[in-house]
């Protein structure tokens, strides 16, 4: 049975968009003897239907706003990217002329710890960066079973 959603009413100045997902005309629940089996059958066809419906139309829309959020997420991760490239070179140069200076101007052993150094950091954020990439994105998960499930209960009603 479709869950009711409260409207709540806002002047007509406030409102911009109409809503995306399809809202259902209240219908009250009368029990009247006088309904046949295909009037009961026509309104579960037309409620199934709906229901249907607006699961599709939620899959869209969660689809939609995860190629938003992913394209966003890279447009950030290219910009942090090639600042981190400039900061790693100014870094690096930097800690090879600190290490090389400290050590009689013996410019190879500042390379060669500053390298090792970069090389620990660089597979560290590796690893974190490989296991935050495996975890499941939670709804787009949870909308395709609840489309299966409403495609087999609709399937499951109509052998009936």
């Amino acid at each position: 049975m479709p869950r009711s959603v409260a409207v709540q009413a806002y002047p007509e100045e406030y409102v911009t968009a109409r809503p995306l997902i399809a809202e259902a005309e209240a219908r009250p629940l009368i029990a009247d003897p006088d309904v046949g089996i295909p009037d009961l059958i026509r309104r579960l066809t037309s409620d199934s239907r709906r229901l249907v419906t607006d699961e599709v139309q939620l899959a869209r829309l969660e689809a939609k706003d995860s190629l938003h959020r992913a394209t966003r997420g890279v447009l950030w991760l290219t910009l942090a990217f090639g600042a981190a490239v400039i900061m790693l070179v100014a870094i690096t140069l930097l800690l090879t002329s600190l290490l090389g200076r400290l050590m009689n101007d013996h410019m190879w052993f500042g390379a060669i710890v500053t390298g090792v150094i970069e090389l620990a950091i660089g597979a560290w954020l590796l690893k974190k960066g490989l296991s935050a990439y495996t975890e499941p994105s939670y709804t787009l998960e949870q909308t395709r079973a609840s489309l299966a499930e409403t495609a087999h209960w609709t399937t499951s009603v109509a052998q009936r």
